[in-house]
């Protein structure tokens, strides 16, 4: 079923990006044409636009069909952030044409030349913008549906482009008005807003290589999917390690009652990892337990007042993994400190000066968790 499915998308992002191509490709040639008949900067600088656009797509569709590739004795865990690499050499190609496309713009500020437009060029672009508008919706629209990055940056960056194609008509409109010509501007603004897409796309990629927060939502709602199955009594420390969009491998540690055997526990963990991979395409390579305490009312009481005590601190997101052994007179607890605090160490001294003030008698495990 997880094989089909990416065999789905796959074909998709494919089709898709090769309408992408076919219709830039069209607009290339049509927009060159007639930047070069006008004398205009901007459309030729426009028909660049649209070639790097043709040019992303076809490093996507390669990078999309050698990210699917199957898992080998090299790369056992697929091949599926490729897709990020071939998302940082798009933003170098778009990053170039945006520094190529500024300086052959300032070029013309210095040196005017004057451009020629007759209404066969102003209907072009009025159909350029309206196919760009088109293909804009239609590829963020399929790309929302199968969680492609690329197609939804390649949607929004369409959608853009054609209100630059709008800047172009605006100043081919203003010179056959007031004869005040402003292309060599707007091929300057047009320049600026390539640059920018480059270095936007670039820096998303890196995010995603580097390790990129996976959004709550989604976290909450596999937690969520852990906790509703019968004798999981908390899901905490969820780590999922992206390895290609919609390709995730995780660990997660949950909370159970300690009088569970591993003859109990070895199915469990069995159903939780077939759960989350059938109801959220992710596999949990990794769970870990954490033992609860229920054969004692004294402990139950404690357990109350140190998460008062703890969960008093604002700092303080998460407090789980609570244990107590009276034999050894050891309590250890897990705590998150939030991202933002900057004094953590002075936090974490806090804490544990106020629980051992509380049970002196003690000796305190307190681990802080990553904020995840």
């Amino acid at each position: 079923m997880m094989k089909a499915n990416e065999e789905k998308r796959e074909s998709v992002i494919v089709r898709t990006n090769i309408v992408g191509i076919l219709t830039n490709l069209i607009l290339v040639i049509f927009k060159a044409i007639v930047g070069l008949i006008s004398n205009s900067i901007a459309i030729l600088l426009d028909a660049v636009n649209n070639l790097s656009d043709a040019l992303s797509s076809i490093i996507t569709v390669i990078a999309t069909k050698l990210a699917n590739r199957e898992p080998d004795k090299k790369h056992p865990l697929g091949h599926g952030r490729i897709e990020y690499l071939s998302a940082m050499i798009v933003a170098g190609i778009i990053f170039y044409a945006g520094i190529t496309s500024l300086i052959e713009s300032i070029k013309k500020i210095i040196n005017p030349v004057k451009a020629e437009y007759s209404n066969i060029t102003l209907i072009i672009l009025v159909i350029s913008i309206i196919i760009k508008l088109l293909l804009g919706k239609y590829v963020k629209n399929i790309g929302e549906k199968f969680n492609s990055p690329s197609l939804v940056a390649s949607g929004s960056d369409a959608t853009f482009d054609a209100i630059l194609s709008f800047s172009v008509l605006a100043s081919a409109i203003i010179y056959l008005l007031t004869n005040i010509s402003l292309e060599a501007y707007v091929g300057v603004l047009i320049s600026i807003f390539i640059i920018k897409s480059g270095i936007e796309i670039f820096m998303e990629a890196v995010d995603e290589i580097l390790g990129k927060r996976v959004d709550r939502k989604t976290i909450a709602e596999i937690k969520k999917t852990i906790c509703s199955i019968e004798n999981v009594y908390g899901a905490y420390d969820l780590v999922l390690n992206n390895y290609g969009p919609d390709k995730y491998i995780g660990s997660v540690h949950i909370e159970i009652l300690d009088s569970m055997t591993a003859e109990e526990i070895d199915p469990l963990e069995r159903h939780i990892v077939n759960t989350v991979l059938e109801k959220h395409n992710i596999y949990l390579a990794g769970i870990t337990i954490y033992s609860m305490n229920t054969k004692n009312e004294e402990i139950i009481k404690i357990h109350s007042n140190i998460l008062k005590t703890v969960m008093s601190n604002k700092e303080i997101v998460e407090f789980h993994a609570f244990y107590v052994d009276m034999k050894e007179k050891t309590i250890r607890f897990d705590i998150i400190i939030d991202y933002s605090v900057k004094n953590r160490e002075e936090i974490y001294d806090k804490i544990l000066n106020d629980v051992k003030k509380e049970y002196p008698e003690y000796i305190f495990n307190i681990k802080v968790d990553i904020d995840i």
